[in-house]
């Protein structure tokens, strides 16, 4: 009897595929990076051939190194990064374009515009969504307009289309030779092109940004009994395994964290930062710019949503420190730097690359680095650099108070940051709550494994998830209420600064 389930977490900078056994424990793992391809100014592109490769190798890779083989493993989950575009031939396998992901901001006049018509409204209604480049219908509809021939091939139905989960499955369960062209509630929930009531496609949406039904793949259950499709003994799993669990990473997260019951919540720290707040069964509009999302779908039980607070970069600004300005060699040095000064010598640093998301949504906006004075020196930028990690997460925590009335009593977390010990101690202080991390904190991972493994009854319920999770650290605040808001009104003041620095409407 197979004792381990396996996920696939594709994220914007790296695929890793990991192992647990019915505890959640870690049996296994194997992380591979992959190339961040930046054309131009606000562009950010990946090859999914090399996606696909990468997958491969550390399937291979992670199963070898646990001396495990694909017989063992009742069920494989997949977990992505979530708006980021791909396109292929699926006679060929061939992509059309490089993926677009979603940090890119190419589509800004697509959003605007949208807007400016009053179609803006509509897909906030239908799809909880505000339209902005971070979404995947503005991405797509580029591509059918830019990329030659595209829309011909789309006609012809030698271009579909799908979210890195689609793309991940489809290679999966055999590609060119039968692969399953299908994506989860969450990731179609991301696309602006969903309707968050039926969970299926809309046609008004489609027609707003000119994309044929066609090419879209089957919206399923974020856990599907019996499974989407199997691997062929021939792929990298070396079996005939289900693929039974998708979900995006920020709702796998919301999952690994057993967040099941309304009023729980997450916050993810990776390149980005991602809060969700569990809403139960209830779709919830939110005036503060939050987004409302599908939360989960475990087979045929109804859906559950979300409030979430999408943050473009915070862990990402870390990597720019070092490969953009050389300031640092790598991602740990910002901890030591940063408890070099007591604090930031009075400078922020807001990280806008992508415009503002959450929730200020401000596609105008960009970075910048104000309150600079001789003082200031390389040790500040990299504890500002955390800083504004922490205060972007408390602008979101502020506009979820708001619209769920509910006070925030303390921030699970999860993501690789999270083992910096100084930046979720500043998340305390600058929040006000304690922090708690898990034992697990590569959450998304385990929560497609959760519903991976409850698609083939290796869980059999919920109960036995929460059972799973143990606290690992807790960070309680330290700062006087005076820090907290003098330090805010000091970030607000650097906020402002950032606005209208782009064109959108050229």
């Amino acid at each position: 009897m197979a004792q381990y389930v396996a996920a696939i977490d594709q994220g914007t900078t790296s695929t890793r595929f990991m192992i647990f056994d019915f505890g959640g424990n870690v049996i296994g793992s194997h992380q591979l990076e992959h190339e961040q391809i930046l054309p131009q100014a606000g562009w950010v592109e990946h090859d999914p051939v090399e996606i696909w490769e990468r997958t491969r190798t550390t399937i291979e890779t992670g199963l070898e190194s646990a001396k495990l083989s694909g017989s063992d493993l009742a069920a494989v989950g997949i977990t992505n990064q979530r708006e980021t575009t791909v396109v292929w031939n699926p006679k060929t396998g061939r992509p059309w374009y490089n993926a677009i992901v979603w940090q890119d901001t190419r589509t800004d006049r697509i959003a605007s515009k949208l807007d400016r018509e009053g179609k803006g409204e509509v897909i906030k209604r239908k799809a909880g969504l505000p339209p902005a480049t971070y979404f995947s219908g503005g991405k797509l509809q580029w591509m059918l307009e830019n990329v030659d021939g595209l829309k011909e091939a789309a006609e012809k139905g030698e271009a579909i289309f799908g979210t890195i989960d689609t793309w991940v499955l489809w290679n999966m369960t055999g590609g060119i030779n039968g692969g399953v062209h299908a994506t989860d509630v969450t990731n179609a929930s991301r696309t602006m092109l969903m309707n968050l009531e039926t969970l299926d496609w809309d046609d008004e949406l489609l027609g707003f940004f000119g994309i044929p039904r066609a090419m879209l793949p089957s919206i399923e259950p974020s856990a599907k009994p019996g499974g989407y499709g199997l691997t062929p003994a021939s792929g990298p799993v070396g079996a005939e395994v289900p693929v039974a669990g998708m979900l995006g990473d920020q709702q796998g997260a919301t999952v690994g964290q057993v967040c099941f019951e309304p009023g729980e919540g997450k916050n993810t720290y990776g390149p980005g930062n991602f809060f969700l707040l569990n809403t139960g069964n209830d779709i919830t509009p939110s005036p503060s710019g939050l987004l409302t999302t599908v939360g989960y779908q475990f087979g045929d039980n109804p859906a559950v949503y979300c409030l979430e607070g999408a943050i473009a970069v915070t862990g990402s600004a870390i990597q720019w420190l070092r490969d953009q300005l050389g300031l640092i060699q790598d991602a740990a040095d910002t901890e030591a730097m940063a408890k070099r000064v007591e604090d930031s010598g009075g400078s922020y640093f807001v990280p806008a690359f992508s415009g503002l998301f959450a929730p200020y949504w401000r596609s105008d906006a960009r970075g910048v680095i104000v309150g600079l004075s001789r003082f200031v020196n390389r040790n500040h930028i990299a504890r500002a650099t955390l800083e504004s990690i922490c205060y972007q997460t408390k602008d979101v925590a502020e506009a979820m108070r708001k619209d769920s009335g509910v006070e925030l009593e303390e921030l699970r977390v999860d993501g690789g940051a999270t083992i910096n010990d100084t930046l979720m101690q500043m998340q305390a202080d600058i929040l006000g709550v304690p922090v708690v991390r898990p034992v697990v904190a590569e959450t998304p991972a385990l929560g497609s494994a959760y519903a991976a493994g409850w698609a083939v009854g290796f869980w059999s319920n919920f109960q036995e998830m929460k059972d799973n999770w143990n606290e690992d650290k807790r960070w309680n605040p330290q700062w006087t209420d005076q820090q907290r808001t003098d330090g805010y009104a000091g970030w607000k003041k650097a906020i402002e600064r950032t606005y209208g620095w782009v064109d959108v409407e050229g």
